[in-house]
């Protein structure tokens, strides 16, 4: 499998601005102090909370390994790296809200048992920009793990993974928030590891898909809803079905500011269906419409195409990682 900007732990801020895809010019912290988490206490002196609500740069690394119990939304302002590197960082309670933030990169961190009404792994909206969440490990949460709504754009999703879920990663908020046109997506060397629905479902946006691995899926593996606009690249991804063979959903919603119904539509390029997996992809009232493919918006992205060995290698290459924090300030 290859290593997207395989490089970029060689030394310390070297991953700023290396996203592939949308969220590409995430350079979190770049130009900020280091600051030192050095508590597990939800609140307080050398706090995540303490370093995420700081209004200036910062390049947030941690001195300790273990649980952060929050009790509120963690709320992250701009130009935030929160870099778990080199240590073994679980949040659960409640999640990571970035509400109306540019610049932000979450690196190897794990989420697990979010508790509440409305409580996210990560919650972005609204009006955020310019994201990157890499190599992060995220499970049971009570609403969503991943949640892009309400006119945040620019964002890449990689190497993360997912388990023990239903409602997996929304994209675009409901068919009233027409502003979600906007929202534009990247998503690769994913693992979605047996969650029941939404690797994504989608409204509205753009959203680009490759060389994720989705497997063991209770419904489907990625919907395409609201109106034609919506449309799905999905590109040398790996899809295994379970007992439920439907890969592809089209769900037919009406936008507020539009007289007809529809759905959107997904394109499928070199993907891999295994153990029965229905290809389904354009539902017949989108075939003919104008087609959105990746390379109007970035002209490379590192690809290689869907095979057993990517499969494989998936299992082991996502989501938080054992390795060191590099060197440099």
């Amino acid at each position: 499998m290859m290593q997207p900007y395989g490089d970029a732990d060689s030394n310390l801020r070297s991953i700023a601005g290396r996203a592939e895809g949308f969220g590409r010019l995430a350079i979190g912290g770049l130009h900020g102090g280091l600051y030192f988490v050095t508590s597990l206490s939800d609140d307080g002196p050398g706090s995540l909370r303490e370093g995420c609500r700081r209004k200036e740069p910062l390049w947030i690394v941690f001195e300790v390994s273990g649980t952060i119990n929050l009790s509120s939304y963690l709320s992250v302002s701009s130009h935030k790296t929160i870099d778990g590197r080199g240590q073994r960082i679980k949040l659960t309670g409640k999640g990571l809200r970035l509400k109306e933030c540019d610049n932000i990169i979450v690196c190897n961190l794990e989420f697990e048992g979010g508790r509440g009404h409305d409580v996210d792994g990560i919650q972005i909206k609204p009006n955020s920009r310019n994201i990157w969440i890499d190599r992060c490990s995220l499970r049971d949460y009570d609403d969503g793990l991943i949640d892009i709504t309400r006119q945040s754009t620019d964002i890449t999703i990689s190497r993360c993974y997912f388990a023990q879920h239903d409602k997996t990663m929304l994209i675009g908020a409901d068919p009233t928030h027409v502003g979600d046109r906007c929202i534009r997506v990247t998503i690769h060397h994913c693992f979605f590891d047996g969650t029941r629905q939404r690797h994504p479902r989608v409204r509205f946006g753009k959203v680009h898909l490759y060389n994720n691995y989705t497997r063991n899926w209770g419904i489907y593996a990625v919907c395409a809803s609201v109106e034609s606009q919506v449309i799905i690249y999905s590109q040398c991804n790996i899809y295994e079905a379970g007992d439920k063979k439907k890969t592809f959903e089209f769900y037919t919603e009406k936008a507020a500011d539009k007289e007809e119904q529809k759905s959107g539509f997904i394109t499928s390029e070199g993907d891999m269906f295994l153990n029965g997996a229905q290809p389904l992809c354009l539902p017949i009232e989108s075939k003919g419409e104008s087609m959105f493919h990746p390379s109007e918006y970035y002209p490379t992205w590192t690809m290689e195409a869907a095979t057993h060995s990517l499969r494989e290698v998936a299992q082991f290459c996502t989501g938080w990682q054992s390795i060191c924090r590099p060197d440099g300030q």
